[in-house]
């Protein structure tokens, strides 16, 4: 059984609805049930028999655009451990890209940051070419960018909250600094952060990182560590937009990309485009009253 729920613009959704089991059931694959969810009134959930899970997915992304999505081949659970990106997830910022705004070099830099997020560059040379742009800026510049530039994303704080509530675990692993990472984890209410380290030498960054990068590779590890840790049956739910972190994404119960890059969008079983980040929660199942607002 194939599960998907999703939110979509409430004027077009019978019409679009139609269309799409129209489609899938062109294709011999049995629509079980489809309604909306008495606890989250604005998800639709579509339950369907033996159909391919790329096949539903396709047919929903053109049938419902700018839509929220999460397609699960079995119930959908509250997860157990939460793993997500920072820059431009749990942020709105890179904050790479807006520290070298400081130093007069934004524009060169977010040109590496984009073409590393959509996957064109190997992630650790494109980090440690853009780290080496920063040398000898001072590390004043990084709390004045954290006062003055870098905002949560909207309901991020919701969500981490209210999936703590229920006793789920939350890391916040990017491939950003920790310098960042750790006033954000505070902020948002993360247990533990994982992320890069950069070299500073009497107050100033030295142009390099100090230990081992954190990649693609060491954000699944991060997850599948954590799942083992936390022992039993765990369902995990990982958010991210760019290409580092499809690995992650993968390999989670729940790889949900938040208006995503391309290639993260498609590696992911669900997406964000139309709401902000409490949509997660909605997709979850977690009725609105039981959300935490803090």
């Amino acid at each position: 059984m194939i599960i998907a729920r999703l939110i979509a613009d409430p004027e077009t959704l019978g019409d679009n609805l139609s269309l799409a089991m129209e489609m899938i059931e062109a294709r011999d694959w049995e629509v079980a049930g489809a309604g909306m969810l008495d606890i989250c009134d604005d998800v639709l959930e579509l339950e369907v028999v033996e159909g391919n899970p790329v096949g539903i997915r396709k047919i929903l992304d053109q049938c419902f655009p700018e839509s929220d999505l999460l397609l699960s081949d079995g119930l959908i659970e509250v997860p157990n451990l939460f793993v997500s990106d920072m820059d431009s997830t749990m942020i709105g910022q890179e904050c790479i890209d807006e520290l070298a705004d400081f130093a007069g070099l934004k524009d060169r830099i977010a040109a590496i940051t984009e073409r590393a997020m959509q996957g064109e560059l190997d992630f650790e040379s494109a980090l440690r070419e853009r780290v080496g742009l920063l040398k000898d800026l001072p590390e004043a510049a990084i709390t004045q960018c954290l006062d003055e530039r870098i905002r949560p994303m909207p309901g991020a704080r919701t969500l981490v909250s209210t999936l703590k509530s229920r006793g789920c675990h939350t890391v916040l692993v990017t491939g950003g600094f920790h310098s960042f990472a750790d006033p954000v984890a505070e902020l948002l209410g993360f247990d533990r952060v994982v992320g890069n380290r950069l070299g500073l030498h009497e107050g100033v960054l030295t142009g390099g990182l100090v230990g081992g990068i954190v990649d693609s590779s060491v954000k699944k590890k991060v997850l599948l560590e954590e799942t083992e840790r936390l022992g039993g049956e765990v369902f995990s739910l990982a958010t991210g937009d760019g290409a580092n972190d499809i690995p992650m994404i993968e390999a989670a119960s729940y790889g949900i990309a938040y208006r995503a890059k391309p290639k993260a969008r498609a590696a992911a079983d669900g997406w964000i485009d139309r709401g902000d980040l409490t949509s997660v929660l909605s997709l979850l199942g977690i009725a609105r009253q039981d959300w935490v607002f803090d």
